[in-house]
């Protein structure tokens, strides 16, 4: 793993369709809120911020599934996104995707890979 990396969470936190933890990471010469969630057993992290307008997406600290717990939804005004690949396929930022964060899984911990050059 990257000398980088930081933790997010224990493995254990991120349950299937569950609630999210949110950490926060440097993005653009200052600190941003962001997100990791688990969908089909594999965890995927974004960048708290709705592609419509710049809010938090969790309607609840943490809760960032819809009640199907199959898609991301905005609090604000209820955009769904792919919790896969943080696309939106409903509301008014359709065809947009969430920034997406590398992680990476490792001996019961869930770590954020920072790029080189953010």
């Amino acid at each position: 793993m990257a000398d980088a990396q930081q933790l997010i969470a224990s493995s254990s936190e991120l349950a299937n369709g569950g609630k999210g933890v949110r950490f926060t990471v440097p993005w653009q010469g200052e600190q941003a809120a962001a997100f990791a969630v688990r969908h089909q057993g594999v965890v995927h992290a974004y960048l708290n911020r709705c592609r419509h307008v710049p809010t938090e997406l969790d309607w609840q600290d943490g809760r960032f599934f819809d009640s199907s717990g199959l898609y991301l939804i905005c609090s604000l005004h209820g955009a769904l996104y792919r919790p896969d690949s943080g696309l939106c396929v409903a509301g008014p930022c359709t065809g947009r995707s969430l920034q997406q964060l590398r992680t990476e899984e490792c001996d019961g911990h869930v770590y954020y890979l920072p790029d080189s050059a953010p």
